[in-house]
């Protein structure tokens, strides 16, 4: 395992900004607006050679802790209590602040090392700030901007006796992405207040996300490591991914929501299964189909599971009601797996899991030609395609080119004349007879070239 690095501070100091800078790329979800982050987001962080974990957490606020901002401050305070080292953020420009004071009070009495580092400190104007952080009791503080890069240097000589490791400590098992053993990427999608956040928490077995009746309160798409016991008790990786609640578009005017569901359909590009949440005391609305939609044309494996199931009356009735909409609604994709659980309860929750690695599975195999083209000559003789103007289209051969999702293309001539429901009986026939299932199976069309065409 990496050592972890959390970053700490009062909100809008620049920490998701520095989280960004240390992974390399733009995880977090930055803006002016104080109070953007809100769960801890881990990354993997590169100092000049220097591997860690980065966690990125919500801005401390002073708030009782039934509050939102006080349970984003227990979020903070968990992190803390798991890291090797904490970095303290301060903004040099506005100096020293009496929230900074109180959580500087906090971070001496943690046990873990604390490196203060003064943000923001590019050009004159911070040197007050940057001085007056002495006074925070925490040694000398880091002139450091998050936003230009500048202090690198200087953060790594004061990580490096913290986070040095012996020899090989560091070594890792590495993933392949088709090796079946590899970390399974499963994002749970769904609208506000589904329960998405809830029902990873129960899989984790602790409060790692921050949950509450308010409506929207995951902004940021956040990815947690966690192994799964199969039934054969074989421990199996999972990269669990919350995402932000997908409301209507037209109802998503604030800029935040519109950042929140921007990286939550990124998250579902990153994703190889997606479990689409739905909330079963509201049934299914126009938005799910939607949701879903989206996930089926990004070509990733598509789960349903309806929540809250311990808390439905009439449960059998609502069920072939949820499916049959399904069915009508996504056409495209007929038999996609339904799952009951409750993340409340955790009723459910392993089938889930289970049947996300069978649906992966299905996504990633791949037929040799021999096999396949063996189906397509009895799927010819058992619906010829038609001829069009009294003219046959001719079907020649199909092969696979791609997995995840699987990908096939048909040779022959005249297929800009063939009917969509000759490909719907193709594709079909591929997921039924084939054992693809329900994922998302694409088949492109390519005609062979005539060599008399030009002549």
């Amino acid at each position: 395992m990496l050592p972890t690095v959390a970053i700490v501070g009062r909100p809008n100091v620049g920490k998701s900004t520095l989280f960004n800078r240390l992974v390399g790329k733009k995880l977090a979800l930055v803006d002016d607006q104080p109070g953007v982050t809100r769960d801890r987001r881990e990354g993997e962080a590169h100092l000049l050679g220097l591997d860690f974990t980065i966690i990125d957490t919500a801005g401390y606020e002073d708030e009782d802790p039934q509050t939102l901002p006080g349970r984003m401050r227990m979020q903070t305070q968990a992190a803390v209590a798991n890291c090797d080292v904490a970095l303290f953020l301060i903004d040099a420009r506005a100096g020293i602040t009496p929230l900074d004071e109180e959580i500087a009070r906090w971070l001496r009495e943690s046990p873990a090392p604390v490196v203060l580092v003064a943000n923001k400190a590019e050009g004159k104007a911070a040197d007050p700030g940057v001085m007056e952080s002495f006074s925070l009791g925490l040694g000398e503080p880091i002139p450091f901007s998050a936003e230009h890069g500048q202090g690198m240097a200087d953060l790594f000589q004061a990580l490096l006796p913290h986070l040095e490791r012996e020899d090989g400590d560091e070594h890792e098992r590495e993933f392949y992405e088709d090796d079946e053993s590899a970390p399974l990427k499963l994002a749970i999608v769904g609208r506000p207040n589904a329960g998405k956040s809830t029902l990873i928490n129960r899989l984790l077995g602790e409060n790692r996300l921050l949950t509450g009746p308010e409506a929207g309160i995951t902004r940021d798409s956040i990815a947690v490591d966690w192994m799964w016991t199969d039934p054969d008790g074989l421990d199996r990786p999972v990269r669990l991914i919350d995402t932000a609640g997908m409301r209507k578009r037209a109802k998503v005017q604030d800029k935040l929501e519109k950042l929140a569901v921007s990286d939550g359909l990124n998250a579902v590009n990153f994703a190889e299964v997606v479990v689409l949440l739905l909330d079963a005391t509201r049934g299914l609305e126009a938005q799910d189909l939607r949701i879903a939609d989206k996930v089926l044309e990004e070509g990733r494996a598509l789960v349903i599971a309806l929540n809250k199931w311990d808390t439905v009356e009439n449960g059998s009735a609502l069920y072939q009601g949820i499916k049959q909409a399904l069915s009508d609604g996504l056409a495209q994709v007929r038999g996609v797996p339904i799952m009951t659980v409750s993340a409340a309860t955790g009723k459910g929750l392993d089938d889930l899991i289970r049947v996300a690695f069978e649906t992966r599975t299905s996504w990633s195999q791949r037929v040799s030609t021999g096999i396949l083209n063996r189906w397509f000559e009895r799927a010819l003789e058992a619906n010829p395609p038609p001829a069009p103007g009294g003219k046959r289209i001719k079907l020649r051969y199909i092969t696979q080119n791609k997995t995840r999702p699987p990908t096939f293309v048909l040779f022959g001539t005249r297929l800009d004349e063939l009917p969509e429901s000759y490909r719907r009986y193709l594709v079909n026939g591929i997921r039924k007879e084939l054992g693809f299932g329900a994922v998302p199976v694409r088949l492109t069309l390519r005609s062979a070239k005539n060599p008399y065409a030009n002549r």
